[in-house]
């Protein structure tokens, strides 16, 4: 029994979950009464999050998303009115840096669950998800310019990406918040859905991908993040080579072959 209340309080204390439904891995900001604003032990338990869900052979997804009310508010401003040494800002800036470039190397989809505040540093979480589905209570933004603080973790690249050059600079240098529905407009967010729908809709859009091959879904993953910054020519080698190493190595006969039993088929 002490057993068991120890191992809940130690998982209420975490700033960042790990868990998993079925096929499906959910990280999990769990600072709810700070709107899951970012401090540093958020950012240590991120980054361990992340590395179980890359070592969770059983996710074939993960879902990113938000205890409470938001999704993550940023910067816990609270904690940087009190005051940070410089050395602290140095030691912060890493670990952002550190968070996304484990995000970016996730070995499985990544969707973003959003509903309420993505904003700030919450907002590059969300934009550094392979794709996003929000709820009606989105809201989106970038508020560093009207406190003086900037992007850190490569948001203004990925912004740019996703909504075009022209948007990211507007939405950047204004600081204002965005709506669900504008969201999508420009094409932050794949789809909206009702508020009590959000994670049944979601969940319904990892089990249509979770039946496909997990090292297929890899690949296709890395080669079209690779593809971002490659030529024409190193983007066929990087395809071929995937190929090769699907084919060469059985995976296609293997997963049909599993996806036949599994619909009570068999091969002539």
């Amino acid at each position: 029994m002490k057993e068991t209340v120890s191992a809940l309080k130690l998982k209420t204390e975490q700033s960042v979950l790990y868990s998993r439904k079925g096929n499906v891995g959910f990280i999990t900001f769990n600072r709810p009464h700070r709107l899951n604003a970012i401090n540093e032990g958020f950012l240590d338990d991120f980054m361990a999050a992340l590395i179980k869900a890359m070592q969770d052979d059983e996710a074939v997804t993960v879902i990113m998303t938000g205890a409470g009310r938001s999704f993550c508010a940023g910067e816990d401003l609270k904690e940087t009115s009190s005051g940070k040494s410089f050395e602290k800002w140095i030691k912060e800036a890493d670990k952002l840096q550190d968070v996304q470039r484990l995000t970016l190397r996730l070995n499985k989809p990544l969707i973003g669950m959003v509903r309420g505040y993505a904003v700030g540093g919450g907002c590059e979480f969300a934009l550094s998800c392979d794709f996003r589905v929000a709820d009606e209570t989105a809201k989106f933004g970038f508020p560093e310019t009207g406190i003086g603080l900037t992007i850190t973790q490569a948001g203004t690249k990925l912004l740019s990406q996703i909504v075009g050059l022209g948007k990211a600079k507007e939405l950047a240098f204004t600081g204002e918040f965005i709506d669900a529905s504008e969201a999508l407009r420009i094409g932050m967010v794949n789809y909206v859905f009702p508020a009590a729908e959000l994670e049944e809709k979601t969940l319904a859009i990892c089990e249509t991908i979770g039946k496909r091959s997990p090292l297929s879904l890899r690949l296709t993953r890395s080669a079209i993040d690779q593809g971002l910054h490659c030529s024409f020519e190193q983007i066929l080698e990087i395809e071929a080579a995937h190929l090769m190493a699907v084919g060469g190595g059985g995976n296609e006969k293997t997963f049909l072959e599993r996806r036949m039993k599994e619909h009570g088929m068999k091969k002539d």
